[in-house]
């Protein structure tokens, strides 16, 4: 039962993490400037004002692999809920890592492509904010649970 739980929060936290890197806007900050994936932020007239993305297509790999990172983590989350009602005792779950898997892939690939082709405002002096950070640790907790449900078993009694 403890497993099931830490399985299921763990499922939670990643889902709620790809959930806030994709949504937040500090994929890269600087003093004035705040970039997310969906537009740009700059700090003037003591107020934070929305510009659009000045190359928004070398953006949309990113966009696209994160929208999809965050549909398949919901994905796995309900096949493994409905996999531990019909899977049969003993069984695997297969199909729920398969799924963890593919998210994992997706997020891996976005915030790959962000650090190989970043936009042109991190060609200002900056840093990558916490949004990408939450992007890498949201792969590293996908992997875990891909891992663990292609481990784990339905437990027999």
């Amino acid at each position: 039962m403890w497993t099931l739980a830490g399985v299921v929060v763990l499922h939670v936290t990643s889902i709620v993490l790809l959930l806030l890197a994709a949504v937040q806007n500090a994929w890269w900050v600087t003093d004035t400037v705040s970039t997310d994936l969906w537009g740009r932020w700059e700090w003037k007239d003591s107020n934070w004002n929305y510009t659009s993305v000045i190359n928004p297509e070398d953006l949309q790999a990113v966009q696209a692999t994160s929208v999809l990172a965050c549909v398949f983590a919901v994905l796995s989350l309900f096949v493994f809920v409905a996999q531990l009602f019909t899977l049969p005792k003993g069984q695997r779950f297969t199909f729920t890592g398969i799924l963890q898997l593919i998210a994992c892939l997706c997020v891996m690939i976005a915030a790959s492509v962000y650090t190989a082709k970043p936009p042109p405002s991190s060609q200002e002096e900056g840093r990558y904010g916490h949004s990408y950070v939450l992007a890498w640790i949201s792969f590293v907790l996908t992997f875990i649970l891909a891992v663990t449900y292609l481990i784990l078993r339905k437990k027999s009694e």
